[in-house]
């Protein structure tokens, strides 16, 4: 059996930093994925009891403490955002929402790359909320603000861009149809 080795006194190393100081206590470690899931899930139950602030309110702290532990752009904080844009569209609050929806596709993108087909589903879910959202000034900028999200994600050429290029514009002006059969009253006493 080896003699253990000894440091001259003084010698300080990296476990000695790492050690905790004398009468504090070790630090809380962070939340490991299995936490994270299960606050998420306690955060769906509120929510479907119709207390949609304490939801919202619990998702922020899961969020905040997410965000310490594994950063920014990690699947596990990008997924708690997503449910926070879900809580905000579920209140009522769709430009909310929707940021929060652009925001995750934005992320995903980055880690996951314009490939993916969680990026492509991420960009899906924003356009499907923009396209449930009611009539509200706002719902053309914030469908100017999704076309150039999907723009820059997945190019300007592709179908899903087309696909929201084309809502954008039925959006904007009046269907045919619509003003066919106005005209049809106007004419028609």
């Amino acid at each position: 059996m080896p003699e253990p080795l000894y440091r001259p006194w003084g010698t300080v190393t990296p476990e000695f930093w790492a050690a905790p100081g004398p009468g504090t206590a070790p630090p809380r470690p962070g939340p490991t994925p299995d936490m994270l899931r299960a606050g998420l899930v306690k955060v769906a139950e509120i929510a479907r009891t119709g207390h949609l602030p304490d939801a919202a309110a619990l998702a922020t702290r899961i969020d905040r403490d997410a965000t310490a532990e594994y950063g920014e752009l990690h699947l596990h904080t990008i997924q708690v955002r997503e449910v926070r844009g879900y809580l905000a569209a579920l209140a009522g609050d769709h430009p909310s929402g929707l940021s929060w929806y652009l925001h995750a596709a934005q992320l995903r993108v980055t880690i996951q790359g314009p490939g993916h087909p969680d990026v492509e589903a991420a960009t899906r879910r924003a356009y499907s909320l923009w396209r449930a959202m009611p009539a509200e000034p706002d719902r053309q900028r914030l469908g100017a603000a999704l076309l150039t999200v999907a723009t820059d994600i997945h190019g300007p050429d592709s179908p899903l861009v087309h696909h929201i290029r084309g809502r954008l514009y039925d959006f904007a002006v009046p269907v045919a149809s619509s003003a066919a059969s106005a005209m049809g009253h106007l004419h028609n006493p």
